[in-house]
């Protein structure tokens, strides 16, 4: 393929992603790491290299439809999060978040984080079966939390560029607990042992429901996409689903099968490796190399 042609089609999937998660106007935006001042994390850290892959994609379908198990969370993001009317305003508010406590300064990261707690404030409801519930229930953050993390170093292990060793899957974990825990989680996991132990603990309590059927619907079925870009959201599917415990997709229903399972996983690497590719070249909106 010619050069130019190859820059071209480079730059078209950069685009069409980057709007898609970081919004129309990601161009105009300065990127946080580009702005001076102490930081949290740096380009050698763990939490660095597993939120700049592309495998996060995957990571991030697998933590949607896991976190949508819990019922009461899951209430509250039907109630609250406007999902169904704006997928991808929702998508972008939480890839932001993780950009700028990731990659921001400290000053920048505490800013979001406040941000977001200050929308928590105004989230609260009763579910159908008459349970109060409010978003800084710190129960319900953790659950949302190790959903989330748990899918992004299983995504990370299966489809990364390249695996943590366990050493640095305990440091990741660790990591992420600095923000939880000033999002209001209490005694979140810090290695992958406490991890896997804190996920379970949760296993009583998880049930497929209907804001959970929609949820996997829309994920899953109806994803808000042009026809164009629904060949390789599919196979991002695959990688998550086929990461996601045979528990788990009992629970939400869906089959579980050893070989799409094992059939998912080149098919998976394609995709998280072609968008490594395209994003090879945006030197400007992607965050510095990790360093090891």
């Amino acid at each position: 393929m010619p050069t130019k042609l190859l820059k071209r089609t480079r730059t078209a999937i950069t685009t069409a992603v980057r709007t898609r998660v970081n919004g129309e106007n990601f161009a105009a935006v300065p990127p946080v790491w580009q702005t001076p001042g102490d930081r949290w994390f740096a380009p050698s850290d763990a939490i660095w290299r597993v939120h700049r892959d592309t495998s996060m994609f995957i990571g991030g379908i697998r933590a949607l439809l896991l976190q949508s198990l819990h019922p009461v969370a899951m209430q509250a993001v039907s109630e609250h999060s406007g999902y169904r009317s704006d997928p991808w305003g929702r998508l972008q508010r939480t890839a932001q978040f993780i950009s700028v406590t990731t990659y921001g300064t400290v000053q920048q990261a505490e800013a979001a984080i406040a941000k977001v707690d200050h929308v928590h404030n105004f989230i609260k409801g009763v579910t159908p079966e008459g349970e109060p519930y409010e978003a800084r229930d710190p129960h319900l953050l953790k659950w949302i939390h190790i959903a989330e993390i748990d899918s992004f170093l299983a995504a990370h292990q299966a489809f990364g560029a390249k695996a943590l060793s366990p050493e640095r899957c305990d440091e990741y974990v660790a990591q992420t607990a600095v923000v939880a825990q000033k999002l209001g989680v209490i005694d979140a996991p810090r290695t992958r042992a406490d991890l896997d132990e804190q996920l379970m603990s949760y296993r009583l309590e998880l049930r497929r429901t209907e804001a959970a059927v929609e949820a996997a619907d829309l994920l899953l079925k109806h994803p808000p996409l042009p026809k164009s870009s629904l060949p390789a959201y599919q196979m991002l599917v695959q990688g998550a689903l086929s990461l996601i415990p045979a528990w788990a997709l009992a629970r939400l229903r869906l089959p579980y099968s050893p070989l799409r399972t094992l059939m998912a996983k080149p098919i998976a690497q394609t995709a998280c490796g072609t968008l490594r590719w395209a994003f090879a070249v945006d030197q400007v909106h992607t965050p510095p190399p990790p360093i090891d």
